[in-house]
């Protein structure tokens, strides 16, 4: 009874360190599968294929290519020397009475000396750029709306720029739906303000140019 009852102790024994070993396996931690609701990632162990390979980091190289081909801005300084080498001939005026083209000339004149654009004379052969416009008028009811185009080009005759736009003010008097007539309405301050845009336009295209 005695050895019978040491051998059954023995073999409990043996299945008891048998069951210790196995759980010990199954715990291993390189053995644990995350659940998939998880979403804190397993740890990567060495070796492991679902380790986080970093992302290469950017290419400075190809980000400086990038930046190089932009066009460099044209700064304050660099637009007043464009602007002062420019001499400026305005053509005559087409289609405006001469009443609306007298003060449209003579306030192009003086936006331009304000943009610091240099005047040329209509025989003067030095002008870098020539400004040649066409107009017409219409009438409304009690408004007149006055459309214009302006056509820039350079001293060989080859057109550079086209400037274009509309103005609609109040009628200063009587005027037709359109013709002739219609300019009695215009005011010159009208003019004048068509005039500023036309040169602020102007200044603008030869700063963006850059040349």
């Amino acid at each position: 009874m005695r050895r019978s009852h040491v051998t059954t102790v023995s073999l409990l024994v043996a299945l008891a360190l048998t069951a210790c070993t196995n759980a010990k396996d199954v715990l291993e931690p390189s053995a644990i599968t995350p659940p998939v609701a998880s979403a804190q990632p397993a740890p990567a162990t060495q070796g492991s294929a679902a380790a986080t390979v970093p992302a290469p980091a950017p290419s400075t190289a190809a980000t400086a290519t990038t930046t190089a081909g932009a066009p460099a801005p044209v700064t304050s300084a660099q637009a007043a020397a464009i602007l002062s080498k420019t001499r400026l001939q305005i053509a005559p005026i087409v289609g405006a009475s001469v009443e609306a083209a007298t003060p449209l000339t003579a306030e192009l004149q003086t936006r331009a000396r304000q943009r610091g654009i240099t005047l040329a004379g209509s025989q003067d052969q030095t002008a870098t750029h020539v400004l040649k416009g066409y107009f017409s008028a219409m009438t409304e009811g009690k408004d007149t709306t006055v459309i214009y185009v302006w056509d820039v080009y350079d001293p060989s005759g080859n057109r550079l720029h086209r400037i274009n736009g509309q103005m609609k003010a109040p009628s200063t008097g009587s005027g037709d739906s359109a013709g002739a007539d219609s300019w009695k309405s215009v005011s010159p301050a009208t003019m004048q303000a068509i005039a500023d845009q036309t040169i602020d336009q102007f200044a603008a295209f030869l700063s963006g140019k850059g040349s």
